[in-house]
């Protein structure tokens, strides 16, 4: 099975910082973990049971060691893995995802504009304001959603 797969943070370094979010979607749909709620070791191997290919952006540098460093014993390593942000880069699209979101006309709702706006929602939502986790939990949905559209125009331009 193939997996789409993002997490939110509490910022950049996976030593200091801790895993909020983590998201995958199947291509029909997306399921998250909540720190605090039901993320642990033992959630994330079970999510990622079946799982054979995974696809991030930016999940080579950023999402996967992360989440080596947080859950050492996730079945994380036999995973093939597809980073969109260096195939991207193979077609001459620079930037992060939102740029090659803006650059393929792909459109979001939850109105946030990058992981630190994630960052502070997060921590609202730990002062107590349950409508921060909803638009964090849309924000990663976002994410997860526009890379299965940035995958596929990414495989149609290698077509071409």
């Amino acid at each position: 099975m193939k997996i789409y797969l993002d997490i939110e943070t509490t910022g950049l370094s996976r030593t200091h910082n801790s895993v909020t979010v983590v998201g995958i979607f199947d291509g029909k749909q997306v399921i998250q973990l909540v720190s605090g709620i039901d993320l642990c070791e033992e959630s994330l191997s079970s999510l990622l049971g079946d799982v054979e290919r995974v696809v991030t952006f930016n999940g080579k540098r950023f999402d996967i060691p992360f989440l080596k460093h947080h859950f050492p014993n996730a079945p994380l390593s036999h995973l093939e893995h597809f980073d969109l942000m260096y195939l991207g880069w193979k077609l001459g699209w620079r930037g992060g995802q939102k740029a090659i979101e803006k650059r393929l006309g792909l459109s979001r709702n939850s109105g946030i504009r990058n992981g630190r706006e994630a960052v502070r929602l997060w921590h609202a939502y730990k002062r107590g304001d349950q409508s921060a986790l909803e638009r964090l939990l849309e924000y990663n949905s976002e994410d997860l959603i526009n890379m299965h559209l940035i995958e596929a125009a990414i495989t149609r331009e290698f077509k071409n």
